[in-house]
């Protein structure tokens, strides 16, 4: 068979990649192939900043600001924030191409994917472009942090009573490095709630989790009717390592580096990239300005796994928040400018910095 685009991998990246195209370009030939049983997995995706208008009919829930809160600082922001489900991503990509599940790439090239179906027959999709987005367990393996996070989806007796996120919550105790709750509300009786922490190491303790999770909700006075959902992921916090590059096959996602190396969030660069494919731009010219702001980001990554003792890196957060709300909405869309950097580098240094480390030159 032969197609436009073949896009190997069912995660966010090529789904944001297959409702551009259908935008874009509505009679391109697209196929996605899938090993699971459905795109998508079980994930959910948010992001701060205005992004193109084809990824609307994503997103499950918007609010106009969220809350942050450390020990010794508390900030509204109003940026808009909104929340895409592994469920609406599933459902809309499967209208937007040709999916074909529980089918493994064995082989990739630049015009071609050798693939076998759950029958066990193998068959080679040609196309002209070829895209593998296969996840963040392809990333880069030199890490110098991790973000990792066990959350819950819970269904409420009685109404939460949020009227909005609270994106970090860091007056939690400190433990194994920068820890903050996540609180999302999907409904008036349903929120997700995760654990989520900032470590040198990947292993995660689910049941330390569920239990920190437990106590946040105790403490809310909330009641839980039932756990309906539960998600974990580890995310790669790269030192320093291989920069994006466009080339054929295109590595896109995680694995060829198209995501915030701070943050771990994706959606914002996986949107600009799908966006530049859809409509034919230069990804070089793409995968170089992405290369400059990920330098800088690594950059504040061995900053604050090297320079701060794992209990003391909320201060860092704590004071990045004090920043101007315009700095904080491009430095998570990786759109930093340079009065941005200086902002966020200059200035009086968060308690908790060690001289030492940083006269070790470990930046």
């Amino acid at each position: 068979m032969t197609y436009d685009f073949a896009l190997v991998g069912g995660g966010l990246q090529n789904g944001l990649i297959a409702l551009a195209l259908r935008a874009h370009q509505p009679a391109a030939r697209v196929v996605m192939i899938e090993r699971g049983a459905v795109p998508g997995g079980n994930h959910t995706w948010c992001f701060h900043d205005e992004v193109p208008a084809w990824v609307d009919p994503l997103v499950t829930v918007r609010w106009s600001g969220y809350d942050v809160a450390f020990p010794a600082h508390r900030r509204e922001l109003a940026a808009a924030y909104a929340c895409v489900t592994s469920e609406r991503l599933a459902a809309v990509v499967t209208e937007a191409c040709e999916v074909k599940v529980h089918t493994t790439a064995l082989t990739i090239g630049a015009d071609h994917v050798l693939v076998r179906d759950r029958d066990g027959e193998v068959t080679e999709l040609r196309a002209a472009n070829v895209i593998d987005a296969r996840g963040p367990e392809r990333a880069h393996a030199d890490a110098c942090g991790w973000q990792k996070f066990l959350g819950q989806e819970l269904r409420l007796v009685t109404p939460h009573g949020l009227a909005r996120p609270m994106l970090m919550d860091a007056t939690v105790a400190q433990r194994d490095g920068f820890r903050f709750m996540y609180a999302l509300p999907l409904a008036a009786d349903r929120v997700l709630v995760e654990d989520t922490y900032f470590s040198d190491g990947i292993e995660l303790d689910a049941e330390v989790s569920r239990g920190a999770i437990a106590d946040y909700v105790a403490a809310h006075g909330w009641t839980v009717a039932a756990v309906e959902r539960e998600e974990t992921g580890s995310l790669p916090l790269p030192l320093r390592g291989s920069c994006a590059r466009a080339g054929a096959p295109l590595i896109a996602g995680y694995g060829g580096g198209w995501f915030h190396p701070v943050t771990g969030y994706s959606f914002p660069i996986a949107a600009r990239l799908a966006d530049a494919i859809a409509r034919g731009e230069d990804l070089v010219k793409l995968a170089t300005a992405h290369g400059k702001q990920v330098e800088f980001a690594q950059r504040l990554n061995r900053m604050l796994f090297r320079w701060f003792a794992p209990d003391q890196r909320y201060r860092v957060l704590e004071r990045f928040y004090r920043l101007p709300e315009a700095t904080v909405r491009r430095f998570y869309a990786l759109e930093l400018t340079a009065l941005d950097r200086a902002r966020i580098l200059f200035g009086r240094p968060p308690r908790g910095l060690s001289l030492t480390a940083m006269l070790r030159g470990h930046a």
